[in-house]
């Protein structure tokens, strides 16, 4: 099988696997450092911190891990909007990642605020006259992602953060599908709160991590208190072993990263090339920047779920991974004014460091083959249906 799904998860590096397999002897609880052995496991989710702070260009302290990265935006969105009853509403961009949405729905029903969404034009780019409009001091948190997970347009976070901040309100970014594939210089310089996860990065499931200041963190409600674990914002016993491999994975993804980036463009870019021959082919969000490994292609007249169904051997997806058992058109897609059925017709095809060219021809011709063979049969279809 051809695998051009990776902003749906990623294999495990080899490297990653063997630590992740040796960190499970470490047994212990992380909390119990009274003895060596919780010594032990506590060391390496330190140094785990130690690697995804350096990836990110934070402080360790400011590394709070949770269990993947939309555990992590419920407790930075919620508990940002419970922290302060002055300020009990959320602005978020129209094509955010259905946990970030999902996050502030509830962070809005438990403290009795609303949630607002600011508009995105065609090429999924953010409205920032529109947030600007929707900024006021009732408004605890502003959530833009760095780069969108099914388009792979990137967001103004700049921009946005400037807004945010000019009105008190805490700036929110999901940096999910960036770090690995671009430069989180400016996303951390100029966001109050961050997520990420380990399974995007060549990491274990079931490690992920809100990043924020000693500051921001003591702004937050701890909706997930626990034990205390966690700076006291996420209770629960640490998964050593997880961590350490989100760790590793983090210093690797980003050891490379120019060489990596550039790679991955050419790659992108032929693909996109390859299936231009097919013609009535688009890319969606294609005039705004975007991250090195996404396309997103609307190919008219092939209806994307039966375009997969033709082809069983290349693994792509027709949205976000989160919301596939769903049957309804992409939010994001609609957002940018695709009809449902244009929204219908789009796949999303990513790439991953382990892609090679012959992956691409193959894709290529696969694709080609399956879009021409759906248009065919929607085309028999409509004779059909006008001669009955």
């Amino acid at each position: 099988m051809i695998y051009l799904d990776y902003n749906a998860s990623t294999p495990v590096d080899a490297r990653v696997a063997s630590l992740v397999q040796e960190a499970s002897h470490a047994y212990a609880n992380p909390s119990s450092t009274q003895h060596r052995a919780g010594q032990q496991a506590a060391e390496l989710v330190e140094h785990a911190r130690q690697r995804l702070a350096t990836a990110v260009h934070r402080t360790p302290r400011e590394i709070v891990f949770t269990a993947g990265a939309s555990e992590a935006a419920a407790i930075g969105i919620i508990g940002a909007m419970l922290g302060d009853s002055r300020r009990p509403n959320v602005v978020i961009g129209a094509t955010e990642h259905k946990a970030i949405i999902q996050a502030a729905e509830a962070g809005a029903r438990l403290g009795g605020g609303e949630v607002r969404i600011a508009s995105v034009d065609h090429s999924g780019l953010l409205d920032l006259s529109r947030l600007n409009e929707l900024v006021d001091d009732s408004v605890s948190v502003v959530a833009v992602m760095a780069a969108n997970n099914e388009t792979g347009v990137m967001g103004p976070v700049e921009q946005a953060s400037v807004i945010a901040h000019s009105r008190g309100a805490l700036f929110f970014s999901d940096i999910t599908q960036l770090l690995g594939k671009g430069d989180t210089t400016d996303v951390s310089t100029h966001a109050d709160l961050m997520v990420c996860s380990s399974h995007k990065l060549y990491g274990p499931k079931g490690a992920g991590a809100l990043i924020a200041s000693r500051h921001t963190q003591k702004a937050l409600f701890p909706i997930l208190g626990g034990g205390g674990q966690e700076f006291g914002l996420r209770g629960g016993t640490s998964n050593a072993p997880a961590l350490t491999g989100f760790g590793l994975a983090a210093e690797l993804a980003t050891q490379c990263l120019p060489e990596t980036m550039n790679r991955l463009t050419v790659l992108r870019d032929q693909l996109w090339h390859g299936l231009q021959e097919l013609g009535s082919v688009e890319i969606n969000g294609g005039d705004a920047p975007r991250v090195c490994n996404t396309l997103n292609v609307r190919i008219a007249g092939a209806d994307a779920e039966a375009v997969m169904a033709s082809m069983p051997d290349v693994a792509v997806s027709s949205g976000s991974a989160c919301q596939s058992a769903v049957p309804t058109p992409s939010h994001v897609l609609l957002a940018m004014g695709r009809s449902t059925t244009e929204a219908g017709e789009s796949l999303r095809l990513s790439i991953g460091t382990p892609t090679t060219e012959s992956d691409i021809r193959a894709s290529i011709a696969k694709l080609s083959a399956a879009a021409l063979r759906v248009r065919e049969l929607t085309g028999d279809l409509e004779r059909f249906l006008d001669d009955a």
